[in-house]
C-alpha cells in the first residue's frame, strides 16, 4: 500500500512541475512579447522636408545605430554625433557651403551634462540645481588664455519639458541691462527626438529635447538704462497634425525663424 501511495505522490509531483514549467513559459514569452511591444511602439525620425511658401523643399535626413544617433545630414550642413556610454560626448558639424568645419564637445557630471565646448569659438558651464533648475554661463573663446562672459542665465523645467530659458546679457554697455526670455508652450504629444539615446542631456539644443512638441514660443527683450526700461515680445505658433501613434505627421507655423534670421510661412513634414 505505502508503495502504491509513493508512485501516486511522484506522479503528482512530476505532473505539478510539468504544469509549474508551462506557467513559467507563458510568463518568460510573455515578458518578451510586453518588451518587443515597446520597442515597436518607439519611433525614430527618419526624414524630415521643409517647405517654405514658395514652395522651395529642403530634406533632412536623420540616421541611426539602434537608438543612437548617427548624424543629420540636411541640404547646408551635416552633423556627425559619438557616443561614450551611452552619451553625446562630441559633434562635428560641416558646413556644407565653404566646408568649414565645427566640433563641439560634451561633458557630464554624474550623468547629467556640466560643458558644452566649441572648440576655439565658445564655451558653456552648467550647474544642475536642486529645485531642478539649470544655472549657466556662456563664454566667448578670444583667445587660449582669454574668455569673455556673453550672457548667463537659467533653465526651468516641468514634466520633462523645457518651459523657460531667462538669460542676462554680460556684453552689454555701462549702466545697461539687457534681458532675453523665451517660454515654452507644449502640446500633450510625442517629440520624436525625446526617444534618441542622449540627446534630451543636450541642453543647448534648448526645446528640442523635450518630452513633448511646441506649440507656442514667447520671446521677451527688455533693455534698462537711466531709469528707463524698454522691452518687446513676440509670439511663435505651430500648428501640428498626428499619426495614429500620436507622433507629429506635420507641423506649419507662420512665423517660423529661418537660418538668415528672417521668418514666414513654413511647413515641416515628419516621416518615420
Amino acid at each position: 500500500m505505502c508503495q502504491k501511495l509513493n508512485g501516486r505522490s511522484d506522479k503528482f509531483i512530476m505532473k505539478n512541475k510539468i504544469v509549474l514549467l508551462w506557467v513559467l513559459s507563458v510568463f518568460v514569452l510573455t515578458l518578451s512579447s510586453c518588451s518587443n511591444d515597446l520597442e515597436d511602439n518607439i519611433k525614430l525620425l527618419k526624414k524630415v522636408v521643409e517647405t517654405s511658401e514658395e514652395g522651395i523643399s529642403e530634406t533632412t535626413l536623420f540616421n541611426y545605430n539602434g537608438n543612437e544617433i548617427v548624424s543629420i545630414d540636411g541640404a547646408q550642413k551635416r552633423t556627425d554625433f559619438i557616443y561614450t556610454d551611452g552619451l553625446i560626448k562630441k559633434t562635428v558639424l560641416l558646413n556644407k557651403k565653404n566646408q568649414l568645419q565645427e566640433t563641439i564637445e560634451y561633458s557630464y557630471l554624474k550623468g547629467k551634462l556640466s560643458e558644452v565646448q566649441s572648440l576655439g569659438n565658445y564655451r558653456i558651464r552648467y550647474i544642475h540645481n536642486s529645485d531642478e533648475t539649470v544655472s549657466y554661463e556662456r563664454f566667448t573663446i578670444v583667445s587660449t588664455n582669454q574668455q569673455v562672459k556673453e550672457f548667463h542665465g537659467t533653465l526651468y523645467f516641468e514634466n520633462e519639458n523645457l518651459i523657460k530659458d531667462d538669460r542676462i546679457l554680460d556684453n552689454a554697455n555701462a549702466g545697461v541691462i539687457s534681458n532675453y526670455s523665451v517660454s515654452y508652450d507644449y502640446d500633450v504629444e510625442k517629440n520624436p527626438l525625446f526617444q534618441v539615446t542622449g540627446f534630451r542631456e543636450l541642453l543647448n539644443q534648448s526645446e528640442k529635447i523635450s518630452l513633448n512638441n511646441t506649440v507656442i514660443s514667447t520671446v521677451i527683450k527688455s533693455v534698462s538704462e537711466d531709469d528707463q526700461i524698454s522691452s518687446s515680445a513676440i509670439i511663435y505658433k505651430s500648428f501640428y497634425t498626428y499619426d495614429l501613434e500620436n507622433y507629429p505627421k506635420e507641423r506649419v507655423s507662420e512665423t517660423a525663424i529661418f537660418a538668415n534670421g528672417n521668418t514666414g510661412y513654413l511647413k515641416t513634414q515628419y516621416f518615420y
